[in-house]
């Protein structure tokens, strides 16, 4: 197991991250979903006992991926701010610290659902909002997962996790990447966020992370726009 895990997807080489991220070397682009910057803070300012730090830790993360990988856009799939209150003070503090650390990268945020409630963010995070899709090569960038007619998907929303299952009624729950004809969706970059447990369907392709590796765990008739590569040395 490693902590990237390879695709082609329409010859296009895409990258799998353990953190829960995707990685377009052709464009040097880094793409994740469901970010939901601010959701304890949201939460905190409706009463609710949840803890904070959370906005610093994903950035702190980010920042781990953006040291590893060349990336001269970062592709936000929809759920940047998770609600009007995420405009708290201490949250827009620690955005625009971590933006300046990268000013000269192109940021680019496909609206989702939560960003149409929440607002677009400050201006002064030089933030480039776009209505989904957002068409990139022959890849169509989106929150919602909804096909395309001529392009493949890659998409969030769901924040889709996978239950494995062990020896004495052993289960885990995992964050994965799953992976249909036409759509790969992704896991949620997001820690405070839940998810959604698939099942495993006939012809679907999923890739479990904890974190630290990431790994296939169906590779059941791969959908014809997909190839995998088995055992990578990476």
């Amino acid at each position: 197991m490693h902590s990237e895990y390879p695709l082609t997807i329409r010859n296009h080489e895409l990258l799998l991250l353990a953190d829960k991220a995707i990685y377009w070397p052709q464009q040097k682009a880094l793409l994740i979903a469901d970010a939901h910057f601010g959701k304890a803070a949201a939460y905190r300012a409706l009463g609710q006992p949840v803890p904070q730090g959370t906005t610093s830790q994903n950035l702190q993360r980010l920042n781990v991926l953006l040291g590893q990988y060349p990336t001269e856009q970062l592709i936000l799939l929809g759920d940047f701010l998770h609600a009007p209150k995420s405009h708290a003070p201490a949250t827009l503090a620690a955005l625009r610290l971590w933006r300046a650390q990268h000013a000269t990268m192109c940021c680019i945020l496909v609206r989702g659902n939560h960003d149409r409630h929440a607002g677009d963010p400050p201006a002064d995070l030089q933030i480039t909002t776009v209505d989904e899709p957002y068409l990139l090569g022959d890849l169509a960038l989106q929150h919602m997962p909804a096909p395309h007619a001529t392009h493949h998907v890659i998409a969030g929303h769901i924040h889709p996790a996978f239950r494995l299952l062990g020896k004495g009624r052993q289960r885990l729950v995992l964050p994965c990447f799953h992976h249909l004809a036409g759509m790969t969706l992704l896991p949620s970059f997001g820690d405070f966020t839940g998810g959604c447990v698939l099942k495993d369907t006939p012809g679907s392709f999923i890739c479990v992370t904890d974190g630290d590796c990431v790994w296939p765990v169906t590779v059941a008739a791969p959908a014809p726009d997909l190839r995998v590569i088995p055992n990578a040395k990476l």
